[in-house]
């Protein structure tokens, strides 16, 4: 019972976290909130170069998935909430793109290097999707792509625990095949729409 408490709490403190994290974003300029929901800045650079490891153990860049669409998060595996619907939308997507998906390349980016290797991640991923793959890095490659892509993320401990939880911003990009941003989805969207906005872009490109 204590520890079902425990994690509600989590829980809640998370959502606050969360919502820091959109404030945050906001602020920096990478999104914008118009009528059609979120937008990306046009003066705001976002994407670019990374060099990371899968999670077969195995090095990796951007440019290993050049020629497919990438569908990037930004999680880590002890997250109590978001992460797993997010992936759960994720692969949820993937079924509905039905022979498109094969076209995708969805990325699942820790933002906890420390607890999150290669083999946590395999084991983490697959209980979504066998498509999803997971990377991570050294602290200083996370936080390189983390820069490149304005993602916020920060350890966080609560009080009286001996664990710490990660508070991070929480929303897909799309990059085309050819390494560009093309859409910023924003989190709790249903896997229908994100597959329908996967497929908008793919037919405009």
């Amino acid at each position: 019972m204590y520890r079902r408490i425990r994690w509600i709490l989590y829980g809640l403190i998370a959502a606050t976290l969360l919502l820091s994290a959109g404030a945050w974003l906001r602020e920096s300029g990478l999104v914008q909130l118009g009528g059609s929901g979120l937008g990306i800045s046009a003066s705001v650079a976002v994407g670019g170069p990374f060099s990371l490891t899968d999670d077969h153990g195995q090095a990796v860049t951007d440019a290993t998935y050049r020629g497919r669409w990438m569908l990037i998060y930004f999680g880590y595996t002890f997250c109590p909430d978001v992460c797993p619907t997010e992936l759960q939308t994720i692969a949820g997507a993937l079924d509905k793109l039905g022979a498109q998906a094969s076209t995708v390349a969805p990325l699942f980016i820790t933002i906890d290097p420390e607890r999150d290797t290669p083999a946590a991640l395999a084991n983490y991923v697959k209980l979504f999707d066998d498509r999803l793959i997971g990377l991570t890095g050294t602290p200083e490659q996370i936080a390189s792509v983390a820069r490149a892509y304005r993602v916020y993320y920060a350890k966080v401990t609560p009080k009286d625990s001996s664990s710490y939880l990660m508070d991070h911003s929480s929303f897909l990009y799309l990059v085309d095949p050819g390494g560009k941003l093309r859409s910023l989805f924003r989190p709790g969207m249903s896997a229908q729409e994100l597959a329908d906005g996967i497929r908008a872009n793919m037919a405009t490109s």
